[in-house]
């Protein structure tokens, strides 16, 4: 999520929509190779144009395609790596539905 934001606040509002959904289809593959190879065809696509978004994307490519280390059915349940943040997340969600604390 936070590397597709960095993404739309770089490239122009009239190409976010296209540029978002080619790298959704980077985290639709069935595994890590597929995975890379539209990753670098997203490369060759916008590299022209968002050089300095394909270069900020090269720097962190690893951690993007980590989650193919995990087999396929626990990949959907992989929250979110920062762990302070995955935290907070269940906090909140534990406590939204109470109306105080005891």
């Amino acid at each position: 999520v936070h590397v597709m934001r960095n993404i739309c606040a770089k490239v122009r509002v009239d190409d976010r929509e296209k540029i978002m959904n080619e790298f959704k289809q980077v985290h639709q593959q069935t595994n890590k190779e597929e995975a890379t190879a539209v990753l670098h065809d997203f490369y060759t696509k916008w590299g022209k144009v968002y050089s300095h978004v394909i270069r900020s994307l090269k720097d962190i490519e690893p951690d993007l395609l980590v989650f193919y280390n995990y087999p396929k059915q626990i990949r959907a349940s992989i929250y979110s790596t920062n762990m302070i943040e995955s935290f907070n997340n269940v906090i909140k969600r534990k406590a939204k539905p109470k109306a105080e604390f005891p």
